[in-house]
């Protein structure tokens, strides 16, 4: 339910502002923008239409736009992946939805066979702009294969865009430039803070830029980059630490493929230390691909050297062990402590 106030009918496209909304409430509000906007746009996936999806991110949609616009489909990620590819191949603007980043799996060899591919294998004949959308991360206590963080595994595919939303403002206009991208996009929303803050969102159509990170927070003594759910734990970091005279760059990264390094790395530049901090498992993250690329490009500049806060290389734990496996505001503190001492 909606909270009192808070209108997400879109007649037409007209500028319309609303006071605020959660991180779903903004998906929905986007989709419902570029819906009413362009009739190429389509929605399709698992329960999105009656039921308007597990985390009600499509409620609505379908009785004002009707079952053709969006569609409820089986249960098959990989039928889901392949008619998207499909419907962006003739024309039209395919939004899927996998329940759970978990369930992509099956939807892996169409995503990187096919949708990855189709620009480069017609040469430039046929694009593909298709927006996959998943919930991921942990922190719900979910059970099993519904709190995985695999971005880095898809950021790894040549001709994907791999997106990362860390607050309702950011959701809405991130996600109109996905689905405007001619390309495809894996736009990963951090279930954990779908309803956790609520934000005021301009309902102007006026998408955010993809391939940019956002620096949230200028600081002079060290650059934090994160993105997604755990840029709030960040954020409380970066302001019990201004209380004692610590000044924390913040840089929410936002797409992390392709990686706007140019940003982390003028940060760098001036703070000379680097704390990343990312939920997934450390192993091959994408942490580690920043860290290296700070490496190549401010090695002479850094104080201290690049340092890591992530999961554990293990599967995510059920419920009562969960949050031993997330980063905390303990651990990210910590490691800044740690890497400012560093001598």
């Amino acid at each position: 339910m909606n909270k009192p106030g808070l209108e997400l009918s879109v007649p037409d496209t007209e500028s319309v502002t609303i006071a605020e909304g959660t991180l779903v409430e903004a998906v929905t509000l986007a989709l419902r923008y570029e819906m009413a906007r362009d009739d190429c746009v389509v929605i399709l996936g698992e329960d999105v239409g009656v039921n308007g999806g597990v985390f009600r991110a499509t409620e609505g949609l379908q009785k004002q736009f009707g079952s053709n616009r969006v569609l409820d489909t089986p249960l098959a990620e990989g039928l889901i992946a392949g008619i998207s590819i499909g419907m962006a191949a003739q024309g039209l603007k395919p939004v899927a939805e996998i329940q759970f980043m978990g369930f992509i799996f099956p939807a892996l060899e169409q995503i990187a066979c096919h949708a990855a591919r189709l620009r480069n294998r017609t040469r430039g004949r046929l694009s593909c702009p298709l927006v996959i959308r998943a919930p991921f991360g942990g922190g719900i206590r979910a059970p099993e294969h519904h709190s995985e963080s695999t971005e880095a595994l898809l950021a790894h595919l040549p001709g994907l865009r791999v997106v990362v939303p860390s607050s309702a403002y950011k959701a809405y206009g991130l996600l109109l430039a996905a689905i405007r991208d001619p390309d495809p996009v894996i736009f990963l929303e951090p279930k954990r803070i779908y309803r956790a803050q609520r934000q005021r969102i301009p309902n102007d159509g006026q998408a955010l830029p993809l391939d940019t990170c956002f620096t949230l927070r200028e600081g002079t003594d060290l650059t934090l980059v994160s993105w997604g759910a755990m840029i709030s734990e960040c954020t409380q970091v970066a302001n019990d630490l201004a209380t004692r005279g610590i000044s924390i760059e913040l840089i929410d990264v936002a797409t992390i493929k392709p990686l706007d390094m140019e940003t982390i790395v003028t940060s760098v530049k001036k703070t000379g230390r680097c704390v990343i901090v990312h939920e997934a498992p450390r192993a091959g993250g994408v942490g580690a691909d920043i860290a290296a690329q700070v490496n190549e490009q401010a090695f002479l500049e850094l104080q201290a050297p690049v340092a890591r806060v992530t999961g554990f290389d293990t599967i995510m734990p059920y419920a009562r062990k969960e949050d031993i496996y997330m980063p905390n505001t303990i651990d990210i503190q910590s490691q800044i402590e740690k890497t400012l001492n560093f001598s």
